[in-house]
């Protein structure tokens, strides 16, 4: 499963596929795959911390 976060507001979530709107802007925006896929962040299940930035919210499990 692949954590996006949404263009728009910043939130991060994990999901198979992005929806069409954000779970907590209910807006339609872009999402970016910030899934980590190397192992200097811990691998798939962890949020890759150079994609994801540093004011996001917490992951929604």
């Amino acid at each position: 499963m692949a954590q996006w976060k949404c263009s728009n507001c910043g939130y991060i979530f994990r999901a198979d596929t992005v929806p069409e709107r954000c779970p907590s802007c209910k807006q339609t925006c872009t999402f970016s795959d910030v899934t980590c896929y190397i192992p200097d962040c811990g691998g798939p299940g962890n949020i890759d911390p150079r994609l994801a930035g540093k004011k996001d919210k917490p992951v929604n499990e």
